[in-house]
């Protein structure tokens, strides 16, 4: 096992076809409209997939950054079950400064995802329940990952609050 980061890259030119099959696997079925990895694992295996907002078969879908490693995404279910997505809603209601720095993630999802194009029906929504409360974790977790540190507070903190079941800078693969 590696004690790296997660390296994060938005260049739709690294997703490989053994991206794809890796995708497959992960998620128990073909990727959608996957246009590039977001982040990787420390292997080098996908970590979260960057996906356009509108699926090839035209439904829009407004989760840019989806989390598919299968460690991830445990830890991600984890946590909604424990009840945080309610404790963090809660604290953006509370703590002014939260609530700013989530609406800071919300432009900035938004703004990643209008690279990739413009979908009526999804304008103006992010993903995750951004900008005003918490409806997904996996969300949160996959846009701090391919967004880096300091971008999505409550994105770094549910990977902080998963740190003793899974960590990016080691290879669970």
């Amino acid at each position: 096992m590696t004690d790296q980061p997660a390296v994060p890259t938005d260049d739709p030119t690294v997703l490989t076809d053994r991206d794809l099959e890796v995708l497959a696997e992960q998620l128990g079925r073909e990727p959608r409209g996957v246009v590039g990895i977001a982040a990787r694992c420390v292997c080098g295996r996908p970590l979260v997939v960057r996906t356009a907002p509108r699926l090839p078969d035209g439904t829009p879908f407004p989760t840019t950054y989806y989390l598919t490693h299968p460690g991830a995404v445990a830890a991600a279910s984890r946590l909604e079950a424990q009840g945080v997505m309610r404790e963090m809603t809660e604290r953006l209601g509370e703590d002014e400064e939260l609530a700013a720095a989530y609406r800071r993630a919300h432009e900035h999802y938004l703004a990643r995802r209008a690279e990739l194009g413009q979908v009526e029906e999804i304008d103006g929504i992010s993903a995750g329940g951004m900008p005003t409360r918490v409806k997904c974790i996996h969300v949160l977790m996959g846009h701090a990952l391919a967004a880096g540190s300091g971008v999505n507070p409550l994105g770094d903190e549910a990977l902080a609050l998963v740190r003793d079941q899974w960590r990016p800078d080691r290879c669970s693969c």
